[in-house]
């Protein structure tokens, strides 16, 4: 199911994100890669390589904007006053179900209410504006790989920068000034959103391999299951198809494919 959000500041997070996309791949293959490395084969791969990073990017970041983060479904009809002053069917209760009184029906459990989706999301883990879209079940996975591909397509236009100056350290006058502009600019760029994808990501993979959320962190909900292994986390996140597999975007999310939420009451 494709979802997307209407809210301003993720609606301009997202413009943001894809300009600073299309200005690295301008001045790294522009200002950095023909006018040094243009000769060589070498300069040609750099330069389809780091477009196709560019697209692995631009992928895994379209999926986790447009993926459903695991809404939960609203009853066809709206649970009544005193259907809400009732408890939920003992098995329910012992799996950990509640009640969302701003959505008007029962949750499962780790669920949250977003106040900016306004829906209750399966294990949310918080609310990106970057992606104009909540973290949760079922497009965690999507939102790592694209903190993943910043963080290298960021590492990489340094060093494609710094090898451009290396091998023509001079330049014309005129495109020297323009290259020593885009240097400046480019770096900050990087380094910037390098710093924050990593502290992200540390923070996710921590979250992961704690097995609890953001939102349960903050509400000091403790874990809510047996402690499992690093490796049974990551597989939840990123489905069983091979670990080589588990930074490719392109891969249909089977996880939301075969989910079945059942809501008895």
């Amino acid at each position: 199911m494709v979802v997307f959000q209407t809210d301003p500041c993720g609606i301009i997070c997202i413009v943001s994100t894809y300009m600073a996309v299309l200005y690295a791949d301008y001045a790294v293959v522009v200002h950095f890669v023909i006018p040094s490395m243009s000769s060589t084969l070498w300069g040609a791969a750099n330069a389809i390589l780091f477009n196709i990073l560019l697209f692995l990017l631009t992928v895994s970041h379209l999926r986790a904007v447009l993926s459903d983060p695991g809404i939960v479904p609203l009853p066809h009809a709206g649970i009544g006053y005193p259907d809400m002053q009732l408890e939920p069917k003992k098995e329910n209760k012992e799996a950990g179900w509640s009640m969302c009184m701003k959505c008007d029906t029962y949750r499962p459990p780790r669920a949250h209410h977003c106040r900016i989706c306004r829906r209750c999301i399966r294990r949310m883990d918080h609310h990106c504006p970057w992606i104009n879209n909540c973290v949760g079940e079922f497009n965690q996975k999507f939102f790592l790989q694209f903190l993943f591909y910043v963080g290298l397509c960021s590492m990489y236009a340094i060093s494609l920068c710094v090898a451009s100056w290396i091998v023509d350290p001079h330049g014309s006058g005129a495109n020297r000034h323009t290259r020593v502009i885009h240097t400046v600019i480019l770096i900050v760029e990087c380094i910037l959103f390098g710093m924050f994808v990593m502290a992200i990501g540390c923070d996710q993979v921590s979250a992961i391999l704690s097995d609890e959320t953001l939102v349960e962190q903050v509400k000091r909900e403790g874990p809510k299951r047996h402690k499992q292994s690093g490796m049974a986390m990551m597989t939840e996140v990123f489905g069983r198809s091979p670990s080589v597999l588990w930074l490719c975007p392109l891969q249909s999310n089977k996880q939301e494919a075969r989910r079945t939420v059942q809501f008895v009451v």
